[in-house]
């Protein structure tokens, strides 16, 4: 199943350039279908599992935020008709990898924990809108809770690359689960807000987020993985005037906009709209977003 071609022929690192062999792989297009090989699968703890991939140059162009569309293997008898999407965790074009971390939860990611090093992952990407710095920005806050730890590794390693500071706020139910501190730490300050001790609740979080202000340590906000975070973020925001996006977690079908199943109602200029997540987003404007 890991081989079934989705448009063309896959894309396969170290051959033609890691263009397929189908009939579109001369055509030059933002995204494509390719097979990489796994180097490294492993449980990080009971919930998560972190993936090594060798991808092809294109899928290495991935952004910040952005996202895959992974083929899934089937973890029992059935099959499973649709991919799953995955963003990435860290971005490493100088050993030519990319980096995944992600729940076991479904059958979906019950079938992805089962690939071994060794094997090929057939996905679909780069996916979606990213993440962006802007110029003149000198320090930004990351806050993120659980799995949207790993979409918001990427956004902290580009803004080290462009000599932005970084303070990341880390919230999980326990120490345990408060992961990507060492890559995190690479790209600034760690602070982690647990359920475990009550230092995750908003009023802390808040006071957190007040006091890096104060510094004028927050000259932009980034978040995932939280509606209550998302709200504290939106709301000082727009009190201190501090831009911020956020990627949207969501439900998706196909991945490339036809299907429909992602969208989401946004406040944009004072007025309700209906957005796609997987093509209009994930990462939208922390103004506009309404929580999911």
């Amino acid at each position: 199943m890991e081989n079934t071609a989705y448009a063309s022929s896959p894309a396969i690192p170290g051959t033609s350039a890691g263009q397929g062999t189908g009939s579109c792989s001369s055509v030059s297009l933002p995204i494509e279908e390719s097979l990489a090989r796994v180097v490294s699968h492993v449980w990080v703890n009971d919930e998560y599992r972190h993936m090594i991939v060798e991808p092809t140059a294109r899928a290495l162009e991935v952004q910040p935020g952005q996202f895959f569309n992974m083929l899934c293997p089937s973890p029992d008898e059935g099959e499973l008709w649709l991919r799953r999407p995955q963003s990435v965790y860290r971005i490493d074009k100088a050993n030519g990898r990319l980096e995944f971390l992600y729940k076991v939860v479904g059958r979906g990611t019950r079938g992805l924990a089962t690939l071994t090093p060794g094997q090929d992952l057939n996905m679909v990407g780069p996916l979606g809108v990213g993440f962006k710095v802007e110029p003149g920005w000198k320090h930004v806050v990351v806050l993120g809770r659980g799995v949207g730890l790993a979409t918001l590794g990427p956004i902290s390693q580009l803004a080290r690359a462009n000599g932005i500071g970084v303070t990341a706020i880390l919230s999980a139910r326990t120490a345990e689960l408060a992961m990507g501190a060492d890559l995190f730490s690479q790209a600034g300050d760690v602070i982690k807000v647990l359920d475990a001790d009550g230092t995750s609740s908003v009023d802390n979080v808040r006071a957190i987020l007040e006091r890096l202000i104060v510094a004028g340590r927050a000259d932009a906000f980034f978040t995932c993985g939280s509606n209550r975070l998302l709200a504290v973020m939106k709301e000082l925001g727009a009190q201190h005037d501090i831009p911020g996006q956020a990627a949207m977690e969501q439900v998706m079908a196909c991945g490339l906009g036809p299907c429909y199943i992602c969208v989401r109602t946004f406040n944009v200029n004072g007025r309700q709209e209906l957005k796609r997540v997987c093509v209009e987003g994930p990462v939208f404007d922390i103004q506009e977003c309404l929580g999911w």
